[in-house]
């Protein structure tokens, strides 16, 4: 899944040179809404506790990705503020301390993300106009209670459910294609992260990992 994320975001910017010509741009303020899928990166988790630092290996399955923006074209630019929400169940976790994977893990994550963003927009003579950019903000992290079964058959209690807010960042391209004067579709990559979260418990002790994801599009965007 990752390397076709990979080759759509290569493809969008290759085409970029070839059908980029300059045209008289519509600025305006716009509002735009997308889905799409989130396939996050698997992640180093260090639970430090009273009976020592654990060092694992999480893998996630496939989630959701969500959300909308608004901002103002100014021709070749766009500046954008954006919200939007991720969520990803926890597909595998390996022990790298004890040397082993726990089974039948039960366990999310989701991410709420507040971004501005800046985007160039590489206008031509057809309607369809690639566009290259990124973004900085903060994201809401929440992680749920997460059990898993060792070798032993016995049930661990590995991650406490917390929250953290942390800095983010996102870099992207994609396609905007014209419907007409007023909507257009949003094809597009993303690829997302986050600093250190650090999620506490009395209990487990603290848990910290970074997420980090690649994520594909589709939206509508309307422009007044």
């Amino acid at each position: 899944m990752e390397k076709r994320l990979f080759v759509i975001a290569a493809l969008v910017i290759l085409i970029m040179p070839a059908i980029c010509s300059a045209t008289p741009p519509r600025p305006g303020p716009y509002v735009s809404g997308f889905a799409g899928i989130s396939v996050p990166r698997d992640t180093d988790v260090t639970t430090s506790a009273s009976t020592g630092i654990f060092n694992d290996r999480v893998e996630f399955d496939p989630g959701v990705y969500v959300g909308g923006t608004g901002g103002f074209d100014f021709g070749f630019l766009r500046l954008e503020g954006e919200l939007s929400y991720r969520y990803s169940e926890i597909n595998a976790i390996t022990d790298q301390t004890r040397g082993f994977q726990f089974h039948n893990v039960d366990g999310n994550l989701g991410v709420f993300a507040m971004m501005a963003n800046a985007y160039f927009d590489l206008h031509n003579a057809s309607p369809i106009t690639p566009y290259v950019g990124g973004g900085i903000g903060f994201a809401a992290l929440h992680l749920s209670d997460t059990f898993g079964v060792n070798p032993q058959g016995g049930g661990e209690f590995l991650y406490p459910e917390d929250d953290d807010t942390v800095f983010a960042y996102q870099v992207g391209a994609g396609l905007e294609i014209a419907l007409n004067p007023i909507i257009s579709l949003d094809v597009g990559y993303r690829y997302f992260g986050t600093d250190t979260a650090r999620f506490e418990s009395g209990f487990t002790g603290t848990t910290e990992l970074k997420f980090e994801s690649h994520n594909a599009l589709v939206g509508v965007r309307v422009k007044f």
